[in-house]
């Protein structure tokens, strides 16, 4: 009488599935192996209920349907930047022990659907996605957003190194060929790492046009150092707060050049510690706009642009422009029918800026396709139409409310120089009772200063 068993001939002793029999270990259903490594031992195996087993595991999922359930979990569109989910990336999250490997070859596991759907649900998906799954060149090139060249001109500056490679057999298609993979993580970081590239532009150059990274020397990893002033700039804060790091943590990265004053610090080694000391993070998504667009007449409708670029006008006369990356998938033409109809920014919420509304004017003068997937869209309005939205749970836009460009008898309120208010209850004089005349502004801003130089000049 056999006294220890492995995964098959447990299987077979208790005829279930070898699938099944993985997934009741994988899941605790049965006790761990006993005998060894990967055995167990006959008192076990005999003592365990084949029939939960089988029930447990209906049937295992391939790996081509848990990538597209992955993928189906990212979002609907695909959002911006962010690569399908393949087969062979199942295979790494198996590997890393985040699926259990039942069946199939050990690059495209069968897995277990209850697991699949679990992993789909869980929030930091894409941080999973990035720490555990390597990316080909074409899956970095969308994951950061740029063409294939622009990628390929990274890896000639030695800005990625490949972590390993896989070899693809095409049959008949060219044969063997072996592929580089990249670390997720690194190509996510390239935009926060190099902040001297302007990665919006780089973003939207058009297919056909020269890269430019092609202008660019490689350099090697000696001679690629910074500054304290480049690692602020990374970090997002002054410099004299790195200086404080350095300072205070005694594993800050030693200098490898420079002086006492500007010390120079191997790149790799500062953004390694930046990163171990949550000063910097990996972007998972690239940041949103959202922007809610009012139609003559109709209810608001909200849409989402990505990586968005705010771009102020400092003059009255001129115009303001909003440009960022939406789905290809006719919501842009949406957008554009919508804003030709004297539609109002009811309110636009992006990085970098006060909320933002826009009382009608606003259209649509750009869309094109780089060639890096998606379609890049820029809105514009007068300048001088700008309002910034209150802070206030209902919303809703700071204006001034009186045509005054100075405190008269009949408007006393001095909060403001150009004589207007911003109609809230601290002005005792105003308080909300006025009723709003001046153009929409920001208050105290652009056009407060334009008409305070007017009421001088007169």
């Amino acid at each position: 009488m056999r006294e220890t068993y492995d995964e098959q001939q447990a299987a077979s002793r208790l005829r279930v599935s070898v699938a099944a029999w993985r997934w009741a270990a994988a899941s605790r259903a049965v006790p761990a192996a006993d005998a060894g490594p990967g055995l167990w031992s006959r008192a076990v195996v005999e003592s365990t209920d084949a029939e939960a087993i089988r029930a447990a595991l209906p049937g295992p999922a391939g790996a081509w349907w848990a990538a597209e359930r992955l993928t189906e979990a990212l979002g609907t569109p695909l959002p911006r930047c962010r690569p399908r989910v393949t087969p062979a990336a199942i295979g790494h999250l198996a590997r890393a022990g985040l699926l259990a490997h039942l069946g199939g070859e050990s690059a495209y596991p069968d897995v277990h659907p209850d697991q699949v759907a679990a992993l789909a649900r869980r929030r930091d998906l894409p941080a999973i996605l990035d720490r555990h799954v390597p990316l080909g060149p074409d899956q970095a090139a969308v994951r950061l957003g740029v063409r294939r060249i622009d990628l390929d001109h990274a890896v000639r500056l030695g800005w990625l190194t490949p972590t390993t490679t896989v070899t693809i057999d095409y049959k008949h298609h060219g044969g063997v060929t072996t592929v580089p993979l990249y670390s997720a993580e690194d190509v996510a970081l390239l935009p926060v790492t190099r902040p001297s590239v302007d990665w919006h532009a780089l973003r939207a150059t058009p297919a056909g046009h020269r890269s430019p990274l092609a202008a660019l020397n490689p350099i090697t990893p000696a001679e690629d150092v910074m500054f304290l002033a480049e690692a602020a700039r990374i970090a997002g804060v002054g410099r004299a707060a790195v200086v404080n790091w350095r300072r205070r943590h005694a594993d800050f990265p030693t200098p490898t050049g420079g002086d006492d004053v500007h010390p120079t610090f191997t790149r790799s080694t500062v953004v390694a510690w930046l990163l171990a000391h949550d000063k910097i993070a990996i972007p998972s998504t690239l940041p949103t706009a959202a922007l809610h667009l009012r139609p003559t007449g109709e209810a608001p409708r909200r849409f989402q642009l990505a990586d968005p670029r705010v771009e102020l006008s400092d003059d009255p006369e001129g115009e303001d422009r909003l440009t960022g990356w939406m789905a290809d998938d006719g919501t842009a033409d949406t957008l554009a029918v919508l804003a030709a109809d004297d539609a109002s920014v009811s309110r636009l919420t992006a990085p970098g800026t006060d909320p933002i509304a826009v009382p009608g004017a606003v259209r649509v003068i750009d869309r094109f396709r780089p060639g890096s997937g998606g379609l890049r869209v820029t809105l514009a309005w007068p300048s001088s139409l700008r309002g910034h939205a209150a802070q206030t749970p209902a919303g809703g836009v700071v204006r001034h409310a009186l045509p005054d460009t100075a405190p008269t008898a009949a408007c006393p309120c001095t909060q403001k120089t150009c004589g207007g208010i911003i109609p809230t209850p601290s002005c005792p004089e105003h308080g909300t009772t006025a009723e709003p005349a001046l153009e929409w502004h920001p208050g105290g801003g652009l056009r407060c200063g334009y008409l305070s130089r007017r009421a001088l000049l007169a």
